[in-house]
C-alpha cells in the first residue's frame, strides 16, 4: 500500500510505501476487544477496601442482655444489619491483572492499524518539528492538515520536547511514542498522524518478516 505524506503546511511531499504486514493485516475484531479489555483491566487499581465486622471500631460489648427484654437477640451493635455495622462479602484489595502474550499483543496493534488505514485515518508526516513549542503553532498544523475539529492522535518516534509541551493543552489531541502503541489510543481516535522515523520503528517492531 501507498500512500501519501504530508508536511506540517498540509502539502503532499512525497510517497510512502506501507508495510503490508502491519498496514493491511487481517482486522481481527475479536482479538481488538480482548485486547482492549485487557487494557482496561490493567488501568485498575484494585485498592478499594470495605470494613467486615470485625474491623468496625467498636461493638465489643453486647448491647442488652440475651433473654428477658422482648427484643431480639444481638451479640455486638456492628452486626451488618446494624447502621455503622460491618459489611457483608464487600470489594477487597484484589489485582485485576490481565496477561496476554506477546504475539497476540503484537496482532491486536497490526489489527488496529490496519483497520485505521483502511478507512483512510492514517497520515504519514515527514517531521513534526515545531518553531516554538506553543500550543498555536501545533494547532496551526493541525488547522493546516484540516483535522482540527477531530481527535487525533500524534505517533511520533520521540525527542520532541516541544511538541509534548505544545499539546498539553489541546483537547482531543493525543500524543504517543511509537514504541507505546496500543488499541486503546489508536481505536478511540479519528485520525492517526504518524511520522515517518515512527513509521520505520513501527514496521521494525510489527512485521511479521522480522519476527
Amino acid at each position: 500500500m501507498k500512500t501519501n505524506v504530508w508536511n506540517t503546511a498540509g502539502e503532499v511531499v512525497g510517497e510512502s510505501e506501507l508495510d503490508a504486514s502491519v498496514f493491511e493485516a487481517p482486522v481481527n475484531r475479536d482479538l481488538l476487544r480482548q485486547a482492549l479489555l485487557r487494557q482496561l483491566a490493567n488501568r485498575r487499581q484494585g485498592n478499594h477496601k470495605t470494613k467486615t465486622r470485625s474491623e468496625v471500631r467498636g461493638g465489643g460489648r453486647k448491647p442488652w442482655r440475651q433473654k428477658g427484654t422482648g427484643r431480639a437477640r444481638q451479640g455486638t451493635i456492628r452486626a451488618p444489619q446494624w447502621v455503622g455495622g460491618g459489611t457483608v462479602f464487600g470489594p477487597t484489595p484484589r489485582s485485576y491483572a490481565q496477561r496476554m502474550p506477546k504475539t497476540m499483543r503484537r496482532a491486536a496493534v497490526r489489527s488496529a492499524l490496519s483497520a485505521k488505514a483502511a478507512a483512510g485515518s492514517i497520515r504519514i508526516l515527514d517531521e513534526i518539528q515545531l518553531p516554538a513549542a506553543k500550543t498555536r503553532e501545533l494547532l496551526s498544523v493541525l488547522k493546516a492538515l484540516d483535522v482540527q475539529d477531530q481527535r487525533v492522535l500524534i505517533v511520533h518516534a520521540g525527542g520532541h520536547e516541544d511538541l509534548i509541551r505544545a499539546v498539553r493543552n489541546v483537547p482531543r489531541v493525543a500524543l504517543l511514542n511509537c514504541m507505546y502503541a496500543n488499541v486503546r489510543d489508536l481505536m478511540q481516535s479519528d485520525v492517526v498522524l504518524v511520522t515517518q522515523d515512527a513509521q520505520a520503528q513501527l514496521e521494525d517492531w510489527l512485521s511479521q518478516e522480522a519476527h
